[in-house]
């Protein structure tokens, strides 16, 4: 009972300095018009990415550990993987691709691509990466998702 009312402390504080900081408020509605995202996966990509909105889309991808990095040396091709970039934003992110695989405009690519025999969690971090972008675009240029 204690950890609920701190929580919903918590909650009510960071809706009261959303309200107090419009330009904020407008962003968190522009992530929210998104498929999947809800105001958790906003509230934490508002404050542990404040460059969304501000960075190309390879650059966020990165920031977000979203971006498939080479680890290759020498004459060895290695396999690409993602890692590093904050932890918070790509695990609100993983939670909001897996509800947008299963409806809305990133169905059709998620399911286009696990017929292609493409690994469950590949598919959802292209999901996650494809969110990712689509809101930095849609911050960027201060307009809804569009699918």
């Amino acid at each position: 009972d204690a950890l609920d009312r701190q929580i919903e402390v918590l909650e009510a504080r960071m809706e009261a300095l959303l309200a107090c900081a419009p330009s904020l408020a407008a962003q968190k509605a522009i992530v929210c018009s998104a498929p999947g995202v809800g105001p958790v996966t906003a509230k934490v990509l508002l404050a542990y990415l404040p460059e969304l909105g501000k960075r190309d889309r390879r650059a966020i991808s990165a920031l977000a550990g979203l971006a498939p990095i080479a680890c290759d040396s020498g004459t060895m091709r290695a396999k690409r993987c993602i890692w590093g970039g904050r932890k918070r934003v790509r695990d609100a992110l993983y939670m909001a691709a897996l509800a947008a695989c299963r409806s809305g405009p990133f169905k059709a690519v998620s399911k286009a691509m696990r017929d292609k025999g493409k690994p469950a969690k590949l598919v959802i971090i292209a999901i996650a990466r494809r969110l990712l972008v689509a809101l930095n675009a849609a911050v960027r240029d201060n307009r809804a998702f569009l699918s």
